[in-house]
């Protein structure tokens, strides 16, 4: 007896040494392990990498950015069906453990020991710690740094905190992280609009997406979700007959098919949203712009963004059309799969064309399948039977079908319908012109953009030459030159002299500016030398004014960080952007305020913080709204800077309406409500222009090639911009209205005869009478005024032969050369009228 009692205290104090042995062991190894082990604390303030989107004005999602597609959802918003799919489907226990799962470790072990697959055994919470503070390699170390983490989070967070967590961190294919993006990319729906099976098919997914692809990996991927369905209903949170109901139910996704995918429902991205993704991440770095879940407000009115990339988009088409050269697209499919349809049509599903054209009905890629003498059969995308297009549609083309064209050609083609009733008329072939442009507008006393085109086709080119091209902005600088002068005491009627002049540019060559009619119409007055655009009068006039002057208006207005004192900058020939140039023209339509262009009117952060807002203005009355008298407004009071006077803004806006109305921009602008502007044209017609405004809108066109080159003898800013602006502006004003430009107070109208500058009486009338706005306590007729003639430092030869009163730039037959007496006293022969290979630097007309 004594021995089996000292056999039985054996066996005891054996094993209670090994528990002991163990236990210290145990303890070693947590303590080894858990001494550097990352702070789980930080779990308690995780902010996930979230998806930035951006909005119009009426709330629409226009587009959107983010390395990782994750929308962001709260435990609570997540319906327990979704929560409840997941446990199912990775830990069952969720509720029960500590942070990880004693049970289900052992089994797996059992598992592994009878030859089944191994497997993790990971619990919920132990996957949030590899997910967010641990690596994912597989190794003994890294599961002890697990458990001893997961029981200390299940001590720090509640097990719906870190179920949240889970839910909004794993990577669940096709580029979704979290189930909130996962369900929209899958089924294009709310988490709340899942159904049974839909949650159960997203549960199957955090280990290996990819193998059960709802397309690819049908078969497996309906197994596996059956059976997380089956575990739904074992662990009570579903009925059988749910169960049953959902196993029969097959997998439809937005992958195979059966629904739209989410971005079918966004406009394709273009130049206006990628603009703000290249200012945003500027200003908060591209870091923060593609995971802080940035909420923008962008300032684009849709409707005006389609006006003005149709009217650039018209400008552009007509433009290349006329050249009658096809170019195509460059992309051809081999000729070998134009006998099977499956093939060419995959071929061309992978062409790199643009697809975001519609232009007159949408643009199609499409593949040439047969060359004839009368006509080209095409295979379309999207569309199932063949179609032809008619010898008569390439009319404007030269040669023919087979001089243009060859079987696996990749084209464009878009259908030509009856206005009317929209009857197919034919099938019409299309091509992205080679020429480029940009457009924008701004109303005038906020900033706010409502309009960006920086191209003809964004998905054909991301360049955008709205805020990114420097072009020589041409004649349309001018202005800056007469704002700069009327700030200086000259006035509207001041004489300045037309005339040849010749200067040393100090390395032996002679700078000789000429206007583009190559005539000469001796003194005219200020107002006449910006309606008709004239180079010599506008050179003299920066001359005298002081090239200094010049340039720091035109940096105080944001045409230029710094301009260069070259004389020949007077005529526009220091590059900037549209964007700049329509900016600065907003501050001369709102009587001289600063303005600064912006696409966005807000931006929130995720917790819908205000971080940056545009609109500066206060509103003093607002907070007594309801007491104001009837009929009364709130005062919403500027705080802007002021660029120029108000009285030299108004003289100048009105010496730009005679642009308009009479000058280098009559023949294409016809518009309602007064409208003010400048047209720009540089050496051999390389880059066209016109900047304009209303009262409540400025906006501006730019066309020329990205590799700069001449646009032809048909090509002028007022030609072939204008029509781009008169087609914007006519939707616009119907919109937004317009009016007379507001009269600043402390000044008076004088008539007088926009010719010679003479002062009329009041009661004149005529086609060169116009009324100038002088300031009180100026008068007009003395000093710049008074019939002094402002010459630069140039003088006249006397022997010039001039064009005179009323002789328009174009109305005179061409003269021949003859020789004239220049500024520094030496005979030089002046041809006849100069062509765009002659002209000098800069503006033009």
């Amino acid at each position: 007896m004594m021995f089996v009692l000292s056999v039985i205290g054996g066996v005891f104090s054996a094993a209670t040494l090994g528990v002991i042995v163990v236990a210290l062991g145990i303890g070693g190894v947590l303590w080894m392990y858990g001494r550097d082990l990352p702070n789980h604390e930080q779990l308690s303030q995780y902010t996930p990498p979230t998806i930035s989107r951006i909005y119009s004005g009426e709330g629409r999602l226009m587009d959107e950015f983010a390395r990782e597609r994750r929308l962001f959802a709260p435990a609570e918003e997540i319906p327990d069906l979704v929560k409840q799919a997941f446990i199912s489907a990775e830990d069952k226990n969720f509720y029960l453990h500590a942070g990880y799962d004693p049970v289900g470790m052992v089994a797996a072990a059992l598992d592994a020991a009878q030859g089944a697959r191994l497997r993790g055994a990971s619990t919920i919470t132990q996957q949030v710690m590899k997910n967010f503070l641990l690596s994912s390699d597989r190794s003994a170390e890294r599961k002890v740094k697990e458990i001893i983490l997961a029981s200390r989070v299940e001590e720090a967070l509640s097990k719906e905190d870190i179920l949240e967590l889970y839910l909004n961190e794993i990577f669940l294919g096709q580029n979704s992280y979290g189930v909130a993006a996962a369900a929209q990319t899958y089924f294009n729906k709310t988490l709340a609009d899942l159904t049974l099976e839909e949650a159960a098919y997203l549960a199957i997914l955090p280990k290996a997406p990819s193998d059960y692809h709802p397309v690819r990996q049908a078969e497996r991927g309906i197994e596996r979700r059956n059976y997380v369905l089956r575990q739904m209903w074992e662990n009570g949170y579903i009925t059988q007959a749910e169960m049953q109901r959902a196993q029969q139910t097959p997998l439809l996704t937005v992958q195979s098919g059966h629904y739209p995918p989410f971005r079918a429902a966004l406009p394709p991205r273009d130049y206006f949203t990628d603009e703000i993704r290249r200012q945003l991440t500027a200003d908060f770095g591209e870091e923060a712009f593609f995971t802080q879940g940035f909420s923008v407000r962008a300032t684009v009115d849709p409707e005006m963004q389609v006006v003005a990339a149709q009217a650039l988009q018209n400008a552009l088409e007509e433009y290349d059309r006329s050249l009658g050269i096809w170019r195509g697209t460059g992309e051809t499919i081999p000729v070998e799969t134009l006998d099977d349809a499956a093939e060419w049509r995959a071929a061309l599903a992978g062409a790199d064309v643009a697809r975001d054209i519609d232009l007159d009905n949408r643009w199609f890629p499409a593949v040439v399948l047969g060359v004839e003498e009368q006509s080209l059969e095409l295979g379309v995308e999207d569309i199932s039977e063949t179609v032809s297009v008619p010898r008569e549609d390439i009319a404007w083309l030269r040669g023919d079908f087979f001089d243009n064209f060859e079987r696996g050609d990749v084209v464009h083609v878009r259908r030509m319908t009856d206005d009317e009733d929209n009857t197919l008329i034919r099938w019409s072939l299309r091509q992205v012109p080679e020429v480029e442009g940009g457009f924008m507008a701004m109303d005038v006393n906020t900033g706010r953009v409502l309009a960006m085109q920086g191209g003809f086709s964004y998905q054909h080119s991301v360049f955008n030459r709205a805020t990114q091209a420097t072009r020589q902005p041409g004649s349309s600088f001018k202005p800056f030159v007469y704002a700069a002068a009327l700030d200086s005491g000259y006035q509207p009627n001041t004489i300045v002299v037309d005339a040849p002049i010749e200067i040393d540019q100090g390395n032996g060559e002679i700078w000789r500016p000429k206007n583009a009619s190559n005539r000469f119409y001796g003194p005219s007055p200020l107002r006449t030398g910006i309606e008709r655009s004239r180079n010599l009068m506008t050179v003299r006039l920066a001359q005298d004014v002081g090239m200094t002057t010049v340039g720091s208006y035109a940096e105080r207005f944001g045409v230029y960080d710094r301009m260069n004192r070259l004389l020949a900058n007077a005529l526009g020939s220091q590059e900037t952007t549209l964007y700049k140039m329509v900016a600065a023209y907003a501050m001369f339509a709102n009587g001289g305020e600063r303005v600064e262009p912006t696409l966005v009117d807000r931006i929130q952060d995720r917790y819908g913080r205000t971080v940056y807002k545009h609109d500066q203005r206060t509103c003093d009355d607002c907070e007594r709204f309801s007491t104001l008298p009837p009929g009364t407004a709130p005062r919403i009071v500027s705080n802007r800077d002021r660029v120029m006077d108000p009285i030299t803004a108004y003289q100048l806006t009105s010496m730009m309406t005679g642009v308009v109305e009479r000058g280098t921009a009559s023949r294409s602008i016809d518009l309602p409500v007064p409208i003010a502007g400048k047209t720009g044209t540089t050496n051999d017609s390389k880059d066209v222009w016109f900047v304009g405004f209303s009262s409540t809108i400025a906006a501006g066109c730019y066309i020329g090639y990205d590799r700069p080159r001449s646009l032809g003898p048909n090509a002028s800013g007022g030609g072939t911009c204008g029509p781009v602006f008169q087609e914007f502006m006519a939707k616009a004003i119907e919109k937004y209205g317009g009016g007379e430009f507001a009269v600043p107070e402390g000044g008076y109208f004088v008539k007088i005869d926009r010719y010679t500058g003479a002062r009329l009486p009041d009661s004149a009338t005529g086609e060169n009478v116009v009324s100038e706005y002088f300031r009180e306590g100026d008068d007009g007729f003395i000093g710049a005024g008074s019939g002094t003639v402002i010459d630069g430092g140039f003088a006249m030869a006397a022997d010039l032969p001039l064009f005179g009163r009323g002789e328009g730039d174009d109305e005179a037959p061409a003269e021949q050369a003859r020789e004239v007496e220049t500024s520094t006293g030496r005979s030089v022969t002046v041809p006849g009228r100069a062509t765009f290979g002659t002209l000098s630097s800069g503006g033009l007309y």
